[in-house]
């Protein structure tokens, strides 16, 4: 008789890119291997509801494909061709290439280059005690939050909102900027809470008819980058018919008049031209929102993708100012919660040794600084040894003609410490396994909500596998790096880090795995006064002095508006190029993670590019068929998707998938631009004009073949020699 395992439940925390950092309850089968993974029910904010991809997290952590060992280049970059090699060899490997680029053109010449495929404070951060101590380039990490911060922060002057649990007692949830039936479930579950309960309105602006849009009450598709127009727009409608609080504007904001006067010529008229929405739409919503005090405006990250992102941010946040809706439970609004925890990571980090002289680095233009760009160098030496942890920056950074020729470089030494061989791995001169978050200890925060959520190991890492703290701390000893963080352990690190921030221990959060910090109602809720020296909420913008941490200003920075407009730094349609097109995320993938799972695999089925019926029409394509996008940063071979869920002029490409998915090997960031958003920096992953045109398909031409692509189960082909 074959006997079930008695599965154990442990307490874990979601490590992924996701502001949800869900509570997660996991069944652990034996020492090694998990069964399935669900919500926490007694998460207050998770409330027992995951995504599906984490849902099948088992076939992730015990997939096939992960790598087990130590692998080292014997082919050319690219090739795929690695042997295995022993781990110590590995580091020792590793540390000889980095000391060789410092004693050549100094300690600047490393680059640790690292981001959120693990948001755990341990295993992510930890890569830049390495980077302090030894004194190699810094990395400004722009390639997701820091315009839509900037724009929250410029109205409210603190990264913190609204209790989002209070969206279930909320009157009209409005969703802007986000799709959270692809990317953050838990929205929806309270949102949909507060209609089920209360008869609660949904409201959904974004620039395509996406899951979350065709759920909603009121649904806005707007054109990309016209956000600012629309926010405009409705606080003309309410000043204009008095639904403006005016006794919480002269108590808590800025320049009310001065806003009134200026929103005197921003019209539904005109702000329909600008964002493709009927005048119907615009005032609908203004009412909706001017008469419904409890109205929760959920702000997403899609504004950071924007080369506007930062004032169509702030012009959409101005509206519950306007409206007075912070006094109320279930009004105001939520974007992160970040700004709540007050983590002192200086061990974590070791920035008792951060050096305010050595070059810090842009994480976006990685491409531009792996190709020699001196100002993207910021006048410095190349870059010649590179250190990758927790990112895919060959599939998802921008301008990805220029990454690939970067990693290219036969001086350039790249380590990628990875889960799977990734594009980024395949480019490598050593890989190292890594393990995944069930494996080691760490700790999280949820910006989009308000846990501290602990996260132990529950079973051992397959072969070889090694943490990010691990790896860190093995080549501090080989680079002779000197910090009390190199000798704690993981849970050590995570005891320091609570103690040091007034959080109790490691001893105490094990007891519940989720701290709640939600700062009280008059706080989260500003009714104690905004986060400025003067305690409003600033309609005038003075950008330079936003509070976000920066190294300076970027982009056109000189031409952002003081007061909410819209502002016209985008890509605009040419004739030349005359689509505009965004790159929003999928379901089952997370940037480029779960891209390798079979679950997510099918549920996506390919890349595909939505154009209009008109559109369509217009250039001969129909469903199916092959499309080349085209802008000055390349070229992209993609699949058609028509549907009249898109303006006419806009063209969504849900993603992101590997560079192997497409016929060319060149995946939709190749169109992606890396210059700077003013004015702190970001990725305009949503801004980019391109051309499109039919392709007949005995022009496309498959390396062995579509069927033998698609048949992969994770990213390239690996050829131990």
């Amino acid at each position: 008789m074959n006997l079930l395992p008695l599965a154990r439940k442990h307490r874990s925390t979601c490590p992924h890119d996701c502001p949800s950092t869900c509570g997660l309850e996991v069944e652990v089968l034996d020492g090694r291997t998990i069964g399935r993974v669900r919500g926490a029910e007694d998460h207050s904010y998770t409330a027992g509801v995951i995504c599906a991809k984490v849902a099948r997290y088992a076939e992730r952590i015990h997939h096939p494909g992960r790598l087990l060992k130590p692998l080292l280049r014997t082919g050319p970059k690219g090739s795929g061709q690695f042997r295995e090699i022993g781990f110590e060899e590995a580091l020792d490997r590793v540390a000889g290439a980095f000391l060789a680029a410092e004693r050549r053109l100094g300690s600047e010449a490393v680059w640790p280059y690292y981001y959120a495929g693990t948001m755990g404070h341990v295993m992510r951060d930890g890569i830049n005690r390495l980077r302090n101590v030894k004194r190699y380039s810094g990395q400004y990490s722009t390639i997701c939050t820091t315009s839509a911060w900037t724009g929250f922060l410029a109205g409210t002057g603190r990264l913190a909102g609204v209790d989002p649990r209070e969206m279930g007692r909320s009157d009209c949830v409005v969703i802007w900027g986000t799709n959270p039936v692809h990317t953050q479930v838990n929205v929806m579950t309270h949102a949909l809470r507060a209609r089920k309960e209360r008869g609660a309105k949904i409201v959904a602006v974004d620039v395509y008819e996406n899951p979350t849009v065709k759920q909603a009450d009121l649904g806005l598709v707007l054109r990309p980058g016209t956000d600012g127009a629309l926010a405009c727009a409705v606080m003309h409608v309410l000043f204009r018919e008095n639904l403006a609080d005016r006794g919480y504007l002269a108590r808590y904001t800025d320049c009310p008049d001065d806003l009134e006067a200026h929103l005197a010529a921003r019209t539904p008229e005109w702000a329909a031209v600008i964002t493709g929405l009927a005048v119907e739409e615009i005032e609908s919503f203004a009412r909706l929102v001017g008469t419904t005090k409890r109205s929760f405006f959920r702000l997403g990250y899609g504004f950071a993708r924007s080369r506007n992102g930062a004032v169509n941010m702030h012009a959409a946040l101005c509206i519950p100012a306007v409206t007075g809706a912070w006094q109320y439970e279930g009004g105001g609004a939520f974007h992160s919660n970040s700004g709540i925890f007050g983590l002192e990571k200086g061990t974590v980090e070791g920035l008792d040794r951060l050096d305010p002289g050595i070059r810090v680095l842009q994480q976006t233009e990685i491409g531009r600084v792996l190709t020699g760009d001196p100002e993207s160098l910021r006048h410095g030496p190349p870059v010649t040894g590179l250190l990758v942890q927790n990112t895919n920056p060959v599939s998802i950074a921008p301008e990805q003609e220029l990454v690939k020729r970067g990693f290219a470089r036969e001086d350039l030494f790249a380590c990628v410490h990875e889960q799977f061989m990734t594009e980024t791995a395949m480019m490598a001169d050593v890989v190292l396994p890594a393990t995944m978050f069930l494996e080691h200890d760490d700790i999280y925060t949820g910006g989009g909500q308000q846990h501290l959520g602990l996260g132990l190991k529950a079973i051992e890492p397959p072969g070889e596998c090694r943490s990010n703290h691990e790896v860190i701390c093995g080549l501090a000893r080989r680079l002779g790096a000197e910090h009390r963080g190199f000798r704690m352990s993981a849970r050590e690190l995570i005891d320091d880090l609570l103690r040091a921030s007034g959080h109790g221990t490691l001893a105490e959060m094990e007891e519940d795995t989720w701290h709640d910090k939600q700062p009280p109602f008059e706080r989260a809720h500003y009714l104690d006064g905004f986060g400025h020296a003067d305690k409003k909420f600033h309609f005038r913008v003075d950008w330079p002095k936003v509070p976000n941490g920066n190294i300076g200003l970027v982009g056109p920075a000189a031409d952002l508006p003081e007061l909410p407009d819209h502002w016209r730094a985008i890509e605009e349609a040419t004739p030349e190029h005359p689509f505009r097109l965004a790159t929003s995320p999928s379901r089952s993938f997370l940037n480029s993670t779960f891209t390798e799972t079979p679950g997510s695999l099918d549920k996506e089925k390919r890349p595909e590019v939505m154009i209009h019926p008109g559109d369509a029409a217009r250039l001969g394509i129909a469903g199916g068929d092959w499309v080349r996008l085209s802008n000055l940063r390349g070229a992209v071979l993609i699949r058609a998707r028509v549907t009249a869920g898109v303006k006419p002029g806009v063209l969504i490409a849900e993603s992101i998938w590997p560079n192997a998915a497409y016929p060319d090997g060149r995946g939709i960031n190749t169109l992606t631009g890396a210059d700077q958003i003013a004015p702190f920096g970001g990725a305009a992953f949503h801004d980019n004009r391109v051309s499109a045109e039919r392709v007949a398909p005995e022009k496309i031409v498959w390396p062995g073949g579509e069927q033998q692509v698609r048949r992969q189960k994770f990213p390239g082909q690996l050829a131990l020699a």
